[in-house]
């Protein structure tokens, strides 16, 4: 009861979860980002929709891809913005995105093509807590 009651606010109210980040970055994904920002200046990201390059994240220099109304910014991985359209983010909305490295070639258009790496999005699924703190702060 104790612990109950040092869990709540002074209304009687439990305090809210701060909402988990959208997409994040492994170390290695952050490596790279400041390997291409060294190389290219500011980067951003957006989640391909499956095209050319598969469901592969794409790496641009800042301002060189073009985000609208129909993109929804997830947030950001080493300082670099990251987009995905709206029809991909309401499939996807109940996930995390990690962005991590592996072998391989980067997408046709991506700037890590020729580093011998690529960036590839892993998922989880948010647990119902954190679900609730992103519909809570508007971010689903």
């Amino acid at each position: 009861m104790a612990a109950e009651m040092s869990a709540q606010t002074a209304s009687g109210e439990r305090p809210r979860m701060q909402p988990p980040p959208q997409v994040v970055a492994t170390p290695a994904a952050l490596e790279l980002i400041e390997k291409l920002k060294a190389k290219y200046g500011p980067v951003m990201f957006h989640q391909s929709g499956g095209c050319c390059d598969g469901s592969s994240p794409m790496c641009y220099p800042q301002g060189e891809f073009l985000v609208g109304d129909n993109d929804v910014l997830l947030g950001e991985i080493g300082g670099a913005p990251f987009y995905i359209s709206k029809p991909q983010f309401e499939y996807w909305k109940h996930t995390q995105l990690i962005i991590d490295v592996v072998p391989g070639r980067g997408g046709m258009f991506s700037l890590e093509n020729g580093e011998g790496v690529r960036f590839l999005v892993r998922s989880r699924l948010f647990t119902d807590e954190e679900y609730a703190a992103l519909q809570a702060a508007g971010k689903v």
